[in-house]
């Protein structure tokens, strides 16, 4: 008789290395999972909330809005009106599994299952991972900014630091490269420069503005715009780096915390183009590791249903008439489609082999979903494998209602080859981050006039910006550049249909 992994819900730390140890046969030896070395913490529900509010990283600088996520999350786990994430797992290497000490044997299974094997495979692997992350250096790094926040902190004060965090923060989601062609991120080295960098920065920077007029006495020649533009290199997306390179009156330390922010965004930009893989593959590997421990007899029955019962509340998709309905579930659509390649690679049907021809009876499943881990985002794997069968099974429609090329609101897309084309391509869509981020600009610097830095919003399919968070990032963006900014909003034949105008605010900063 096989001996189980567990009785009942206890479990201790010989348990826990037990139950790692057997989910890393079922995913090294049936699966073919390569994984960074696993490091498994157990935290309290304290600690959970905790990594919460620093977005799950365990060791980063202190800011007032970590301490607000925490009072809020707090505040409703208390209440009930929330609960808790099993795990949280940090994309590094070794690759950290938070666990929560209050989860069932079962529970703990799961997690180890779902983040120590499915999640660190997927960072591991997945080409964006590799492209724009530093697994090996990002630990390290977050403790040369703690350290470097603090004495920034203790050097120039709190609230001069925390001013220009807060800005940085705002343009976070601005401060990122989306495009490959510069070489991948080592944030060791990055450490190591820190202190190296500025001699060359300084020069590059005064051969820019020992250019400009100071006054009105001086001559108006000023750089040709070519020159002008290729000094400054526009035109520029990522607004942190270019703050940091150009912004006339930030002091050194200044400009490394704008470095900070912007490579740690940097390192959060794979997940937010791999929500649907990444949650899809975790929630896979745990679904057939788990299977494979019951089927094996390391689980009884029990603790089995407790599983399933687990399963089924993370994949649960309400009905878009639901009022639970949010959109889709990243857990529900991913796992969905990976058993359905599942299926197509194994037992395809004419349909299939019609659509699928690459994949379609293969029969070896491990290496296409390894292929399709490693290769793929969101956007080019729902527009690739996003399957007939499936689109039928979700029941997916598409609803048009564009006034300007047709009223009323009408189905666009029915249950036909032309209709699951139409589908496939409008959700795939929605995890385009070159269409649903907005792509703003740095078009050109006034280096003659009044130094207004300005930005341009291209604006698609009549998207424009909520206009009060549009003032209050630029707010943020003026208070850094420490002289007006301005924002055209443009739509595809450059016509302006809007444009922001914000002013700099008298900031404590230190010199």
């Amino acid at each position: 008789m096989t001996e189980r992994l567990f009785d009942g819900a206890d479990w201790d730390f010989i348990t826990l290395q037990r139950i790692h140890d057997a989910c890393e046969d079922v995913a090294r030896n049936e699966l073919g999972l390569d994984t960074y070395i696993n490091q498994i913490e157990v935290i309290t529900a304290e600690q959970m909330l905790d990594a919460y509010s620093s977005v799950g990283m365990p060791l980063f600088y202190k800011h007032w809005s970590f301490g607000k996520h925490f009072a809020f999350h707090e505040a409703s786990y208390r209440k009930g009106l929330m609960g808790l994430a099993y795990e949280i797992v940090i994309n590094s290497s070794p690759c950290i599994s938070y666990l929560m000490e209050e989860n069932t044997a079962t529970m703990q299974t799961l997690v180890i299952a779902h983040a120590a094997f499915g999640h660190n495979h997927f960072f591991k692997n997945n080409y964006l991972f590799k492209q724009w992350t530093d697994a090996e250096g990002i630990l390290d790094y977050l403790e040369f900014a703690k350290r470097y926040v603090k004495s920034c902190e203790e050097r120039y004060g709190h609230v001069a630091v925390e001013h220009t965090l807060d800005a940085a923060h705002a343009l976070m989601s601005h401060g990122v490269d989306r495009y490959p062609g510069k070489k991948n991120l080592d944030l060791r080295e990055e450490e190591k420069r820190a202190g190296q960098r500025r001699l060359h920065e300084e020069a590059a920077f005064n051969d820019l503005w020992r250019t400009v007029p100071s006054g009105p006495a001086k001559s108006r020649k000023t750089l040709s715009i070519e020159r002008r533009r290729k000094l400054l290199g526009l035109p520029q997306e990522n607004l942190l780096y270019f703050l940091e390179k150009s912004a006339p009156r930030l002091a050194p330390w200044q400009r490394e915390l704008l470095r900070i922010v912007r490579h740690i965004a940097q390192y959060f930009y794979p997940q937010s183009q791999t929500k649907v893989m990444n949650e899809g593959t975790a929630t896979y590997v745990h679904y057939r590791i788990m299977n494979r421990l019951h089927k094996r007899g390391k689980i009884s029955d029990g603790n089995f249903l407790e599983f399933l019962q687990s399963h089924t509340n993370v994949v649960f998709q309400p009905e878009f008439d639901d009022p639970r309905f949010s959109g889709f579930n990243p857990y529900a659509l991913g796992f969905a489609m990976m058993q359905d390649i599942e299926r197509i690679v194994s037992d395809p049907t004419d349909e299939d082999r019609e659509w699928f021809p690459d994949i379609a009876g293969t029969r070896d499943v491990e290496d296409v979903l390894r292929g399709i881990w490693a290769n793929y985002r969101d956007e080019s794997f729902i527009g690739q494998f996003l399957s007939p069968s499936l689109i039928r099974q979700l029941r997916l429609f598409h609803l048009h209602d564009n006034p300007e090329e047709r009223a009323g609101i009408r189905v666009d897309a029915i249950h036909d080859e032309r209709g699951y084309r139409r589908v496939r391509r409008e959700l795939a869509k929605q995890y385009d981050v070159g269409y649903i981020d907005p792509n703003i600009e740095v078009v050109d610097v006034d280096l003659a006039g009044d130094r207004r830095l300005m930005l341009r919003h291209h604006v698609v399919k009549g998207a424009q910006l909520a206009e009060t968070d549009a003032k209050r990032v630029l707010q943020h963006l003026a208070d850094l550049w420490s002289y007006d900014v301005s924002l055209q909003e443009v739509d595809s034949n450059d016509k302006v249909l809007k444009e922001y105008v914000l002013n700099p605010r008298i900031q404590p900063v230190a010199a």
